[in-house]
């Protein structure tokens, strides 16, 4: 389900925050069209922090030290990664307003980004809504194979560390079935997100004023 709102209607953080909790979130059509949609899926995605599931092959790339992770040091630069043409995805829905939004956000300290660097280049990441228990992912990009899982890794281990009940997906890829990604109903998925609002997540539960380490990231998963 979506509806399409004025252009000319502002929107703040609040009522994005509000929006969120009530389990809608806005796209745009272009980043060429000022106006946003209110999207409410049929069908949700969400990845089960329970079931989160790292191939044999991934794990090794995150062990090793060729990548460096770190989380909200550039969170334009993310943005603009995500908003770049890619494999399959020839235009964005990221327009000036959802960019202006989700900066405030992350300004707020409500949305964060997961950053994969390749010495000082920016390779890959994703950036997301943090509301109670839940994170709302809303998009990913690499220019470098894999930046982009690893940066998925990171951020699930990063939610199972600060308690968090909730990863929305908002839809379902074949390469987050990957991870264990699947669809709920509506209904099933408003119980979730009502369960994850309840309390405070703790994004900072891993460090934030430096890197990650990948054996640190993949200790954490299989600590369960």
């Amino acid at each position: 389900m979506a509806s399409r709102e004025s252009a000319f209607i502002d929107i703040t953080p609040e009522v994005l925050l509000k929006a969120y909790s009530c389990g809608i979130f806005p796209m745009a059509e272009s980043a060429e069209d000022p106006a946003l949609y209110w999207i409410e899926p049929e069908r949700r995605g969400i990845i089960p922090l329970d079931r989160f599931h790292v191939p044999d092959r991934l794990a090794r790339t995150v062990r090793s030290t060729r990548y460096t992770v770190f989380v909200d040091r550039d969170f334009d630069a993310v943005i603009d990664g995500c908003a770049q043409p890619a494999a399959g995805r020839t235009r964005t829905w990221i327009n000036g307003r959802i960019r202006s939004l989700y900066r405030k956000l992350y300004e707020r300290g409500d949305c964060h980004s997961v950053e994969v660097y390749d010495g000082e280049a920016l390779v890959g990441g994703l950036y997301g809504v943090s509301l109670g228990r839940a994170f709302f992912g809303e998009s990913m990009f690499h220019c470098a194979r894999d930046a982009s899982k690893i940066a998925l890794v990171h951020l699930v281990a990063r939610l199972k560390a600060g308690h968090y009940r909730l990863l929305d997906t908002q839809f379902v890829t074949d390469h987050l079935r990957t991870f264990g990604a699947i669809e709920v109903s509506r209904p099933v998925y408003h119980k979730l997100l009502d369960t994850a609002l309840v309390g405070e997540g703790d994004f900072a539960a891993l460090a934030v004023d430096r890197p990650v380490s990948g054996e640190t990231v993949l200790a954490r998963l299989a600590a369960g």
